[in-house]
């Protein structure tokens, strides 16, 4: 792939913003700790460079540092916040600790006809544009060879630039949404800079993709878990784009997916799009392991390890299956290389790890240089059916987890027809799209009520509706009140079980967006 930017990640927690800024140029980056070593930084071949941000101060001793050859390849390179401070160290300058730590929202004037600032015509008035700052160190003594091209009240150094326009450095965060101008900064590095072009698209990762599936599939058989889930569905089209019916796809119903999900799934996936496709009904057997068992960590740990076992049965009874296909995104990946090296804690009821080695089966992971939404696009490109993209996020457990206790075929029976007038009323509502997650949840308690003449004691539901970004946050959704009475009306009429609903106000944190 040409044209490629390489992120060294110091740690920042803006890093993964870092990729995903350029990336929205149509520049293809990836992030890679900055132990990354000069071998693989040369064998990347990068187009440009640029150090992340991170929490160290460069005059530490167990400071994150890089070689100067970096710095010395001919390469483009630009430091943010750390990394212009890692610059300035490594080259001869000096960093020191500020006399006020400057946070948040700060002003800078910059240097008009800097290849960095080219269009942002505040610069040529002598005017200021506000940035986003999180540091607590300046560089007090610039190296030979540079000068500052922007600086803020507390920052007389707010940004700097070698003689030759190759080494760019700013103490601010051009990434993050409170940088306005930050997207224009980030484009002038990559097309300015280091003479790019925005020809990174998803018609040519597809025609890249299926080229390199075939060349590593040869003529094997791949095997992979669809679920129905955006991830798992755009993985299974990409590959069945490059390799036809050497793809075989299972899919599993544990007897805890939502009211019509299998007949669905079966629906669009064999009939309509034609892939080859294994049903495997095993609902019976996951709900007799589930039996009284109350504790969600034993459900998930019950239903994951399950999963595995029905699969791998299932998958060898596949005759020329050589490769598992899997729906390992791009954030999994930066997390197993993080900064502070491989996770300790791996979410394996959203996957299905640890099946290659017990198969004896390769990896292959088509998705694996993709963020969620470009996995989307990706699925657009590819004509995956818009209800398929649009789902909403389900938890690999199901049902299991928003059934508070015991899992039950009548309890079930009850959280399905509840959730299935939750979702109706939503997308009836044109609300579903906009919302990250709407669902139900059966509560282990029951409470009174009056049905006509008569009391009733029975179950009591909660609705969830969210919105997030990207799950790590999510914020309660102020759906109208007609809206709520409805569902609300229609739960306690139409499902026998419910006489009583409730709407989640939480917001996480300090609350999850699932209820265990």
């Amino acid at each position: 792939m040409e044209g490629k930017i390489l992120i060294l990640d110091f740690g920042s927690q803006y890093t993964m913003l870092i990729a995903r800024r350029v990336r929205e140029q149509r520049v293809y980056s990836e992030i890679h700790p900055f132990s990354a070593g000069m071998e693989f930084i040369r064998s990347f071949r990068p187009a440009g460079i640029i150090l992340s941000g991170g929490p160290s101060s460069v005059y530490e001793e167990d400071a994150p540092r890089i070689s100067r050859e970096v710095l010395d390849l001919g390469v483009p390179v630009l430091g943010i916040c750390y990394g212009m401070q890692l610059i300035a160290d490594l080259l001869g300058g000096k960093v020191g600790r500020s006399a006020e730590r400057e946070y948040g929202i700060a002003n800078i004037r910059g240097q008009w006809g800097s290849p960095l600032f080219l269009g942002i015509e505040e610069f040529r008035h002598g005017m200021e544009i506000p940035v986003w700052m999180s540091h607590g160190d300046r560089i007090e003594r610039l190296p030979a060879g540079f000068s500052s091209i922007a600086r803020s009240d507390n920052s007389p150094v707010a940004a700097i630039s070698n003689h030759e326009g190759t080494l760019f450095g700013v103490q601010f965060h051009p990434e993050v949404v409170h940088t306005p101008r930050g997207k224009e900064i980030l484009a002038n590095f990559l097309f300015r800079v280091c003479g790019l072009d925005p020809a990174w698209t998803m018609h040519s990762f597809v025609e890249g993709s299926v080229k390199k599936i075939r060349e590593e599939v040869g003529g094997e058989g791949v095997v992979l878990g669809l679920s129905g889930g955006v991830d798992s569905s755009v993985a299974a089209i990409l590959l069945h784009k490059a390799i036809g019916d050497r793809l075989t796809c299972i899919f599993v119903n544990n007897g805890l997916l939502r009211k019509g999900e299998a007949e669905e799934v079966i629906h669009t996936f064999r009939d309509a799009i034609g892939l080859h496709l294994e049903y495997v009904d095993a609902a019976e057997t996951f709900l007799t392991a589930l039996t009284d068992v109350e504790d969600p960590e034993r459900k998930r740990k019950i239903i994951g390890e399950l999963f595995v076992r029905v699969f791998e049965e299932s998958a060898r009874k596949i005759r020329g299956v050589a490769f598992l296909g899997q729906g390992t995104l791009y954030p999994d990946v930066i997390e197993s290389v993080s900064f502070k090296g491989p996770s300790a804690v791996i979410k394996s009821h959203h996957n299905v790890g640890g099946l290659p080695e017990k198969m004896h089966l390769k990896l292959i992971e088509p998705l694996r240089e993709l963020f969620k939404d470009e996995v989307r696009e990706l699925g657009r490109e590819l004509g995956v059916p818009p209800h398929v993209l649009d789902r909403q996020p389900f938890p690999g457990p199901g049902l299991a987890v928003r059934i508070i206790g015991p899992v039950t075929p009548e309890r079930l029976r009850i959280l399905r027809d509840a959730d299935a007038i939750v979702d109706e009323e939503i997308r009836g509502a044109g609300l579903y799209e906009s919302i990250w997650q709407s669902f139900a949840v059966l509560l282990p308690i029951k409470t009174v009520g009056v049905m006509g003449d008569f009391r009733t004691y029975e179950n009591v539901a909660a609705v969830r509706a969210v919105q997030s970004q990207d799950g790590m946050t999510a914020d309660w959704v102020r759906l109208p009140y007609d809206l709520l009475q409805r569902i609300s009306t229609r739960i306690i009429n139409e499902v026998k079980g419910i006489n009583r609903v409730a709407y989640d106000i939480s917001s996480k944190p300090p609350s999850t967006i699932e209820w265990e």
